[in-house]
């Protein structure tokens, strides 16, 4: 039986992108700049409007595994796509980027695989339209036992809590690797996915994480605090190691009690799109190499920084050679 050392439960989306000027945006009532989520009919309209459209495999915790694998970690993803062209795409690409993906696309589904047009402005603003599609339905009959009781390290993604039958899965995924010595995290995703489960929420980080992955405002989220500080010693009251990305200031890390802060470069971003996303690679990829908490840390910032220096929310650069030249590797 394979181990893994990274495995992420998340959605599966294919990004879809066009470049598009701003009055094919006026035209197609799209608003520019932001993130929009919309239903299949829209979705069908939009996607048949794009010319010369380049596609992609996505997904929050897709990203992260991606840019895990790139250095060098032993990968899967579990998630939802439909049987169909893009449903196809996405579980190949996965899979020639090394990436297991472990779930047979769909053939019964009523929806299709979920995809977000993204159209980019001549002045580089991405404006993204996200039809969520099957891989929200994702529910425990969808997470092999011999995956999630064979990983080092399992991840899950926020958005998914937004439905029971993805808080069952996340549930016994969680206890599976736990149960097999591994270690199980989240990334939070969303506030307002936090402010609709609380309750569910924090009773999933006391009773079957280790580690929790968020940024300030999400971080902030769980306890309903004002105060960052607040909300980390909170936060590390009920989960062992909880990780906050604080964007310019840098990242702060309680472990217990102990608190770890750790400065980060500052550049000016191209596409700020995945950088919380590969800062969780680098994070867990060092974690699962045995790194000490803010040799982590550093690897995160370094997979952060060159995500953000171009447009595109997966790496294009040689991490590993990236990581040895900063003394991490």
């Amino acid at each position: 039986m394979k181990t893994y050392d990274l495995v992420g439960i998340g959605n599966a989306v294919v990004d879809v992108i066009s470049q598009a000027d701003d009055s094919f945006l006026d035209l197609m009532g799209i608003e520019k700049g932001i993130m929009q989520l919309i239903d299949q009919e829209r979705g069908e309209v939009l996607y048949a409007a794009m010319e010369g459209r380049v596609q992609t495999p996505g997904g929050s915790v897709a990203n992260t595994i991606a840019g895990a694998g790139v250095l060098g970690l032993d990968t899967a993803f579990i998630g939802r796509v439909r049987d169909d062209a893009l449903g196809h795409f996405y579980a190949d690409a996965m899979n020639d980027n090394g990436i297991d993906f472990v779930n047979p696309p769909v053939a019964d589904g009523d929806v299709p695989t979920s995809r977000s047009m993204i159209f980019v402005s001549p002045d580089g603003e991405r404006s993204m339209n996200t039809y969520l599609g099957i891989s929200t339905g994702l529910s425990s009959t969808d997470v092999p036992g011999d995956v999630t009781s064979n990983a080092r390290l399992m991840f899950l993604e926020g958005y998914l809590f937004d439905h029971d039958a993805g808080k069952s899965a996340f549930r016994e995924a969680a206890r599976a690797t736990r149960a097999a010595g591994g270690k199980a995290g989240i990334a939070i995703s969303d506030p307002f996915c936090v402010d609709r489960h609380r309750a569910d929420f924090l009773s999933l980080i006391q009773h079957d994480l280790d580690f929790v992955i968020g940024n300030e405002a999400e971080i902030q989220s769980l306890f309903e605090s004002d105060h960052i500080d607040d909300a980390l010693m909170l936060t590390s009251g009920i989960c062992p190691l909880v990780v906050c990305t604080r964007s310019g200031d840098g990242v702060t890390i309680m472990e217990g009690t102990v608190r770890l802060d750790i400065p980060v470069e500052k550049i000016t971003p191209v596409d700020a799109t995945g950088a919380g996303d590969q800062f969780a690679a680098g994070f867990l990829s060092g974690l699962a190499m045995g790194k000490d908490l803010e040799t982590c840390a550093r690897m995160g910032n370094v997979c952060a920084r060159e995500v953000i220096s171009h447009i595109g929310p997966r790496p294009e650069a040689d991490m590993q050679a990236l990581m040895k030249s900063e003394g991490l590797l």
